[in-house]
């Protein structure tokens, strides 16, 4: 009787040991289920024609490629084009409050290329990039900063001031920084259009495989809701 007791509490200590391991499965899934039913993280991504896809489809910007590239990676996140063509740094400025509607999650913002082809002095693009950050900060939305480097014809003491004020902002607001948008395409024919300036669908490509790590950080940041 003694072994056949010491079975039966054996098959017992299983069933009550599956039973909870059953239980730990199902909780896990309900979680999984209700992180699943919550709505995606909201960003935007603020910027000039860079961000906005000059000349490519919808589905080839810069906004719709890396929220791709993010979910394809497990990450329940949606993505707003907030691009403009032409737009300054000022001009992003002009139009925040409306490009970045309440309950977003957090911005990306990449803005000043245009203050540089323009030749503006980069204190001009500075002062309303701190703005911008300023203003969603204020409203609680953390920010994630793309920069620009200068063209280097601009001239040493430019190209100095521009390239550094991206550092300069990222590290007195503790922003999360990706030093310069264009990296691994500037300069390369084959991943731009004709006009040397605007990465081709192949070239977005490129810079999202480029900035997806630091976008990953930036994620990481932003508060649980």
């Amino acid at each position: 009787m003694t072994g056949a007791n010491g079975v039966v509490n054996a098959v017992s200590r299983r069933i009550v040991a599956g039973l909870g391991l059953a239980s730990m499965s199902a909780a896990l899934q309900t979680r999984n289920v209700r992180a699943q039913s919550g709505r995606p993280v909201q960003l935007v991504a603020l910027g000039d024609s860079l961000t906005a896809g000059y000349n490519l489809p919808a589905e080839a910007a810069f906004p719709a490629a890396l929220e791709r590239a993010l979910r394809a990676k497990g990450y329940a996140v949606e993505i707003v084009n907030a691009g403009v063509s032409g737009d300054t740094a000022s001009a992003g400025l002009d139009r925040l409050d409306w490009s970045v509607a309440d309950g977003t999650d957090g911005v990306i913002v990449e803005l000043g290329a245009n203050d540089m082809l323009r030749g503006l002095d980069p204190a001009v693009p500075r002062e309303a990039i701190e703005a911008i950050v300023g203003r969603l900060k204020a409203r609680g939305i953390p920010v994630m900063l793309a920069g620009m480097y200068a063209s280097r014809n601009l001239g040493k003491a430019y190209v100095e001031r521009f390239d550094g004020l991206y550092t300069e902002i990222a590290k007195e607001h503790g922003l999360v920084l990706y030093p310069f948008f264009l990296d691994g395409i500037a300069g390369d024919r084959s991943l731009n259009l004709p006009d040397g300036l605007h990465p081709t669908a192949k070239g977005v490509e490129v810079i999202v495989a480029r900035i997806l790590p630091t976008v990953e950080r930036f994620l990481a940041t932003l508060p649980r809701r």
